[in-house]
């Protein structure tokens, strides 16, 4: 890498799940948009072809004379990937869709529903186990041929997958990285400009106490420009509890807003602080007997059960996009993704100070009523080759409550998933609040015997 004018050049990438339909497009829209930085991407999937289609779409941003200055490469082996590499993003799907539906919709046969099923719940747990075992191979392969590299994950369970990281290779620098704060920050943004904010504000305006863990995130402190927000969310909430968000005309057609916000608005009302991720994520976390009781009380809330059904149309589209791109029928559109990925990037080669939400061990205790050894997220400066926690507080002991659970389990996902142990991967799902609260033991240990059945292919030998 070499440096001129407050330029980073010369940065080697290595991207695992090149592949990638969709976020790899952002990506590379990120990059192309940055001026500051140039270099050369590999890209390394286990579907070599959807890598070499993406080397193709890459290079076309050359011809279009984009600030940023890449090349890109399909990488034949791991090592060709990560020797040299300043960076290394981590995006896999483990497994395929047919996987994930076991995923999302085996459980529902016995009252368990899941309206993501990729963090927590069956869903998450599975998955994990799957995701697990990759994320070990990876940690390994890091060690030996790019220990100095940078991990960037955006895989889910990311606290999991982040834990695993390090549990490997306890020297590692990695963070894992999601964008579910920055929609609670646009909707704190909206809030804002409704009740009389500058209409100049933009979301890194908002400024915010992060803490907790991934998809299940929480606020005790958010202000705008000197404006403490907690007042005038309370006011919204006030108008808003009793219809939801999306019955409003005009304000709330954002795209960025998406769903009635009622879990959100609902968990502020209980515990007082902000929850910040979307409500989809949120329900997961809680009992499986309050949000996610049945379909019925989820469209009460306002919010919905995706359906994996609808995930495969969503990927078939990618898929034909992707042929359209790569034979350049079409173009990949030059729009920051809203990502800041390429903002961390920036900060760790030198360019400037960022502070973004990370997910990262808990060692200094940054939420210091958490176990050290929890994955959590929280807000950190990121500078040359260097990331500091900023020190975020203890979380309320009711949320706290809520939390813990779900932080020791990540331990006991992760021994599972090494040891292939069945007993406790059973022992994590039945602590788990949405399917320990509606099953009981027995049907807990039927339910994960049929959904490893249908996962195996891609789980280690032994299950």
């Amino acid at each position: 890498m070499e440096y001129s004018d407050r330029k980073a050049m010369g940065i080697k990438i290595a991207y695992i799940g090149g592949g990638s339909r969709a976020w790899a497009w952002k990506l590379m829209a990120d990059l192309a948009l940055e001026p500051a930085l140039s270099g050369d991407v590999w890209l390394y999937d286990i579907d070599r072809a959807a890598a070499a289609k993406n080397e193709a779409i890459g290079n076309s941003l050359e011809e279009r004379n984009t600030p940023g200055k890449w090349r890109y490469h399909t990488a034949d082996t791991l090592k060709e990937a990560l020797t040299g590499a300043d960076f290394t993003i981590v995006s896999i799907l483990p497994g395929t869709l047919d996987e994930m539906e076991t995923d999302v919709h085996l459980p529902e046969k016995y009252g368990i529903y899941q309206s993501v099923g990729d963090t927590v719940g069956p869903g998450g747990i599975v998955r994990a186990l799957r995701t697990v075992p990759m994320y070990r191979d990876i940690a390994q392969a890091v060690r030996r041929w790019a220990k100095d590299t940078w991990v960037i994950s955006y895989t889910n369970p990311m606290s999991v997958c982040v834990k695993t990281l390090y549990h490997v290779f306890p020297e590692i620098k990695a963070l894992g990285c999601c964008h579910e704060v920055f929609g609670t920050q646009n909707l704190l943004l909206e809030i804002y400009k409704k009740y009389g904010g500058s209409q100049d504000a933009v979301r890194r305006d908002i400024n915010v106490n992060v803490m907790g863990i991934n998809h299940f995130t929480w606020l005790d402190r958010a202000q705008c420009l000197g404006t403490d927000l907690f007042p005038l969310y309370e006011r919204f909430i006030r108008e808003y509890y009793d219809t939801g968000l999306v019955k409003e005309e005009g304000f709330w057609q954002k795209e960025h807003i998406k769903g009635g916000q009622c879990v959100k608005m609902d968990l502020f009302r209980r515990f007082g602080i902000i929850a910040a991720a979307g409500d989809r994520h949120l329900a997961e976390f809680m009992p499986g007997t309050e949000y996610l009781k049945d379909p019925e009380t989820v469209q009460d809330w306002q919010f919905g059960l995706t359906t994996v059904a609808s995930r495969k149309q969503v990927q078939m589209e990618r898929m034909e996009k992707g042929e359209k791109l790569a034979a350049g029928k079409e173009q990949v559109e030059l729009l920051p993704s809203k990502e800041e990925g390429v903002g961390i990037i920036k900060a760790l080669c030198g360019l400037g100070r960022f502070i973004s939400n990370v997910n990262i061990p808990n060692e200094s205790l940054v939420i210091p009523n958490l176990p050290k050894e929890a994955v959590v997220e929280v807000n950190a400066v990121l500078d040359k080759d260097c990331i500091y926690p900023i020190m975020a507080g203890p979380l309320p002991e009711s949320v706290r409550k809520l939390v813990l659970p779900h932080a020791k389990n990540h331990s006991l996902i992760v021994r599972a998933a090494l040891e292939t142990d069945f007993e406790a991967a059973l022992a994590a799902l039945m602590r788990d609040p949405n399917t320990g609260s509606k099953i009981s033991a027995e049907q807990g240990r039927e339910m994960l015997k049929e959904m490893i059945r249908d996962t195996k292919a891609y789980l280690p030998a032994g299950w």
